[in-house]
């Protein structure tokens, strides 16, 4: 399982690298086109905003799998472990049926605009709506192999925190750096 979380998530990133460059490409060639030859390539800058759509949503699924979006867990932190877990229990499943409504609404799109085309590119839009479709799976997949591994046990009770963690923080009194192992003064930290 863990070979193919890995392989996907290469795939992921390599699908991720070769949208941001053909979206630099694209943009940058249709600017010097345009300043220095007084014309550009039609098409260029709607193919750049369906990558940074398909992009943005494909960084989603990856800040999603490695935990990396935003979230407050300071009382989950401060829990017992089996509350922990009914805790993680219940957000899970309160995800998995958002993600539900998001896949709904994102089929309905995508089979409305399944015969529009796009005016330059004339790519169906559907290929755009069809980005939600693919979110709410990948998203709802990663939920469900977190439910199993909560349910019978086969997380950590590090991998518990919602949240992964900055490099370091900075408290609230303001004299204080805290990082994952330690506590520093700013003095220290300094000089």
């Amino acid at each position: 399982m863990d070979r193919i979380s890995r392989f996907l998530e290469n795939t992921l990133n390599i699908i991720m690298a070769i949208a941001l460059g053909i979206m630099v490409i694209l943009v940058f060639g249709n600017v010097v086109l345009r300043y220095f030859f007084n014309s550009g390539i039609t098409w260029s800058e709607e193919m750049s905003r369906y990558l940074f759509i398909w992009l943005t949503f494909l960084g989603a699924i990856g800040a999603f799998n490695n935990k990396e979006h935003l979230g407050v867990d300071m009382v989950i932190k401060r829990l017992p472990i089996k509350a922990k877990k009914v805790v993680l229990i219940l957000g899970d499943l309160l995800m998995l049926f958002v993600l539900v409504l998001i896949l709904d609404g994102s089929w309905k799109m995508t089979l409305i605009n399944i015969d529009s085309t796009a005016p330059a590119t004339g790519m169906p839009l559907a290929f755009v709506y069809g980005t939600g479709i693919l979110v709410s799976v990948s998203m709802g997949l990663i939920i469900i192999n977190n439910l199993y591994r909560i349910i019978f046990n086969k997380i950590t009770n590090q991998e518990l925190d919602m949240i992964n963690e900055s490099e370091e923080l900075i408290s609230l009194h303001g004299d204080v750096f805290i990082s994952e192992d330690h506590i520093v003064k700013k003095e220290e930290k300094h000089g």
